[in-house]
């Protein structure tokens, strides 16, 4: 039987981005929640995926509206991460952003952003799985990822010039 803490303790020693999935509804409802799970899938066709938990209370309104925006967060976006990682009810309170091509809220100064739509939603243990087909994106071509390592946030640090 494995611990789940040190199954917690040992897969933290493996860095992860930190993303925001956004998505607005017909009725401009907004929507986002945090995510340390995000991934490339396939070049051909272009599909990207992530892993919210079953219980997350956001995750069903952005199945519901079948799109979202991958919002890659800097290491100077670490407040944006906190209030969307929290249970208020409008994460987007006084929250300036722009939209995607697609209409997904695009979080200002995100180093990079897919907008996806849905492709499909598989159950896999205490999350699911959610492989979204890429319609369009960008980056910025400056700024470094918001990392989290060890149970905490980090800044990524250039060990060797290219």
């Amino acid at each position: 039987m494995i611990d789940p803490r040190h199954f917690r303790d040992v897969l933290g020693t493996y860095p992860t981005g930190v993303c925001v999935i956004t998505a607005v509804d017909a009725d401009g409802h907004r929507s986002g929640l945090v995510v340390g799970s995000f991934t490339s899938i396939s070049l051909d066709p272009p599909l990207v995926g992530f892993f919210p938990d079953k219980r997350s209370g956001t995750w069903p309104k952005i199945a519901a509206i079948g799109r979202f925006c991958v919002n890659v967060l800097g290491a100077d976006q670490l407040d944006l991460c906190r209030r969307f990682a929290s249970k208020a009810d409008d994460k987007f309170a006084e929250l300036a952003h722009g939209h995607t091509p697609s209409g997904q809220p695009l979080l200002d100064d995100a180093i990079a952003w897919i907008d996806c739509a849905v492709e499909r939603v598989e159950d896999i243990g205490d999350h699911w799985l959610v492989v979204g087909a890429v319609e369009a994106m960008e980056r910025r071509e400056h700024g470094t990822p918001l990392l989290f390592f060890r149970g905490q946030y980090h800044d990524l640090v250039c060990l060797q010039d290219s």
